[in-house]
């Protein structure tokens, strides 16, 4: 075996995991098909065989030249197994549940199905960017409780987001934010849940990137403190750019919102030309009078420049033991001319999405702020993720609904989940990447879809 010294940026497949030979990189259900695609190296004829799930033998099959193939005519709500073979060689047996999802789909995992057991099970994390060539990159992480979640998928779209296909996968990579600085692709992760802080660039659209830079050291386990972030939006402020993040666990009971920041004009893959802030626990004494009750604080911001000129971390907020049990943010003030000074508690924003991560972006053009969020319509209903919203606001402190965009209320929302959207204006229409839990979930928050949506013309709504 040869030294590791670099981000694996091709299928990951560690010693004694059989990954597959053709490796099949990508899945889409539909009502009645199954789509999937595996890499073509060999530029060959494969054979693509498939069964229902728990029959001995496959019973059908078809010959196909390229390295993609769409399953017709099967039944809606079955589950099927699939398998792409060349000679002797033979790719992993791959599951899947057939019926409807939402969007379009990006990639879907069943959550059986352990072709990536080595990192998770589920699809979380999404991020998405579109790039100074034109075409949109799509990237997505595996993760399940307790498990190594180590792993980030990237994907492309040359028809904006029509259709997309496999790019390359990330390893060590977690919790990722793919951005774009002066024309070069970044991606700023974790290496693991807690792990350390990693920065990489990509000059080849994502199929490849450099060794990354650690920015932080994590603890690398889930029940101790360590790097906690989510994918939000890198901002350029005050000839820096800035960042997100907490350190904590769930494990040790908090998460301390900071921020990390660095000279626009610096190498972005220099470690010592980064700043932190310094962590702040949550303070019930902030909210005193207003929110009473026990609460594990703040996690997953996002840094927004708000009317008065200054850039603030708006923070979900958890109020699931606390009166009242939802319906607040908490935004940080920023000191940009300190970047390494705590943040300091603002004020409440009031928004019924606050128990999920939500991204506020700001149109210039018609200059509201808006968010997608899981919106909370009552305390019965406070976990639920099955409705999702756009709201939209003048001064990014008070929100309206501007329109339900998934209402699955009629469904059970212990199986049916739309979260974690990654959101971003193109032009005259919003554009989101969804960790979308529907059709045989784990659960509504063990998603097994990630799913692309356009909002068309959407500021005439």
């Amino acid at each position: 075996m040869k030294p590791v010294t670099s981000w694996s940026y091709a299928p990951y497949s560690p010693p004694f995991f059989e990954a597959g030979d053709p490796y099949v990189c990508r899945l889409v259900p539909g009502v009645d098909t199954l789509h999937l695609e595996w890499l073509d190296k060999d530029k060959d004829t494969y054979l693509v065989s498939w069964r229902k799930r728990g029959e001995a033998s496959f019973t059908g099959s078809a010959s196909v030249t390229g390295d993609s193939y769409t399953i017709k005519d099967l039944t809606e709500g079955e589950e099927y197994e699939v398998q792409v073979s060349h000679g002797d060689k033979k790719s992993r047996v791959r599951l899947a549940r057939i019926g409807k999802a939402v969007g379009t789909v990006v990639n879907y995992l069943h959550p059986e199905d352990d072709a990536y057991r080595f990192s998770g099970r589920y699809l979380c994390s999404p991020s998405m960017v579109r790039h100074p060539d034109g075409y949109l990159l799509a990237s997505m992480d595996l993760f399940a409780g307790q498990a190594p979640q180590n792993l980030t998928l990237i994907f492309r779209s040359d028809d904006n987001g029509e259709s997309w296909h496999y790019v390359s996968e990330l390893f060590p990579c977690f919790w990722g934010k793919m951005f774009i600085h002066r024309g070069e692709l970044y991606m700023l992760a974790c290496s693991t849940e807690y792990g350390d802080l990693l920065i990489g660039k990509s000059s080849d659209g994502g199929k490849s990137f450099t060794t990354p830079t650690v920015l932080l050291r994590g603890s690398c386990k889930c029940g101790v403190a360590g790097v906690h972030k989510n994918p939000q939006p890198v901002v350029s402020y005050g000839g820096r750019l800035w960042e997100t993040l907490e350190w904590g666990s769930w494990g040790e009971g908090y998460h301390a919102p900071m921020v990390a920041s660095i000279d626009e004009n610096a190498d972005l893959l220099v470690a010592e030309s980064w700043c932190f802030t310094d962590p702040i626990k949550y303070d019930p004494q902030w909210v005193a009078g207003m929110v009473e009750g026990p609460s594990s604080g703040n996690i997953e911001g996002a840094l927004t420049v708000l009317p008065d000129g200054k850039l603030y971390n708006v923070m979900r907020y958890d109020m699931t033991k606390c009166t009242p049990d939802f319906g607040y943010l908490l935004a940080f003030a920023v000191n940009t001319e300190n970047p390494e000074a705590p943040l300091k508690f603002s004020r409440p924003i009031a928004m019924p999405g606050n128990h999920s991560k939500c991204m506020i972006v700001k149109d210039e053009v018609g200059g509201y702020y808006y968010s997608i969020i899981c919106r909370i319509l009552d305390s019965a209903h406070k976990h639920a993720r099955n409705l999702l919203s756009l709201m939209k606001s003048k001064d990014g402190e008070h929100w309206e609904l501007s329109m339900d965009l998934l209402d699955y209320r009629n469904e059970n929302p212990a199986e049916i989940g739309f979260q974690y959207v990654d959101l971003m204006i193109d032009g005259d229409d919003l554009i989101y990447l969804c960790r979308t839990a529907i059709n045989g979930a784990h659960n509504h928050h063990d998603a097994n879809y990630s799913t692309f949506h356009r909002i068309k013309h959407f500021r005439s709504l």
